[in-house]
């Protein structure tokens, strides 16, 4: 059975990951989160937190992409799919050194244009997804969205 990561941080991110699960029913999945208690919340068993960061303090990334860097070496999944936001996106572009098949799907709450880690995203991602219709454009596509 092929593995899959289905990372996000905590909240509205992990939320939306939440509701798209019987997606991966194919897989052997490994869920990452940033928020403690949130995979019990769901009735996850195989589960990790990765330390949760943002672009504005550059040592929380770095600690962030060594526990995602170690968890990818450990884990080798086939592929990687995220909601948001930043750990899901470095999680993404290691996977992706690693051979991963990456997939971005890009907030509910980004109405109004593609998210910052979204653009990022979509410049190396090999599926790009918008819940919005009005921002699907180029390689980023909408089937639908999650709520």
């Amino acid at each position: 059975m092929p593995k899959l990561l289905a990372i996000s941080s905590g909240g509205g991110h992990w939320e939306q990951l939440m509701l798209i699960r019987p997606a991966f029913s194919d897989f052997d999945v490994l869920y990452a989160t940033t928020l403690d208690g949130l995979p019990e919340k769901y009735g996850l068993e195989n589960h990790t937190l990765v330390p949760d960061c943002n672009r504005n303090d550059v040592k929380a990334m770095i600690k962030s992409f060594f526990k995602i860097l170690w968890l990818m070496r450990k884990q080798k999944p086939d592929v990687v799919v995220t909601t948001g936001a930043a750990p899901g996106l470095m999680a993404l572009a290691v996977g992706r050194v690693f051979g991963a098949h990456v997939i971005w799907i890009d907030s509910v709450a980004n109405s109004e244009k593609i998210s910052l880690s979204g653009k990022i995203a979509s410049k190396f991602v090999q599926l790009h997804l918008t819940q919005w219709e009005h921002l699907a454009s180029g390689s980023t596509k909408y089937i639908g969205g999650v709520l």
